[in-house]
């Protein structure tokens, strides 16, 4: 603010700006980070990016009954959305410690919080 209870605009668009920077290379960052999801002891493993977009997926041989086709198909269908699930999570984490603090600053914007626009109450 200046002198006056005015706010800079000037200042506040810079800091969108940065903000908005910020966010790209937040975006692009998760778009390069990869985290893995398991299930039934490592049989299936899923790889997701940091926006939880499915990038790998390895069944282990070991999964496979020749024996009975039909359960070790459901069984793997299982594994596999369990395993999808998994690295779901993983990468909502990894997404929300990633974004965290940029979007602690936009809670800011009306209350002029720290880290925020410094933006007047509405």
């Amino acid at each position: 603010m200046e002198p006056g209870g005015e706010p800079n605009i000037q200042q506040m668009l810079q800091q969108a700006q940065r903000m908005q920077e910020q966010l790209m290379n937040l975006q692009r960052e998760l778009a390069e980070t990869e985290v893995d999801g398991s299930s039934g002891g490592g049989l299936v493993t899923a790889t997701v990016n940091g926006q939880s977009e499915l990038v790998k997926l390895v069944i282990d041989p070991a999964a496979i009954d020749a024996a009975d086709p039909q359960e070790t198909a459901e069984t793997i269908a299982d594994l596999v959305l369990a395993a999808i699930h998994a690295a779901g999570e993983e990468a909502q984490r990894l997404q929300e410690t990633k974004m965290g603090p940029l979007t602690e600053g936009l809670s800011g914007l009306g209350g002029g919080l720290p880290g925020g626009l410094g933006l007047p109450e509405l």
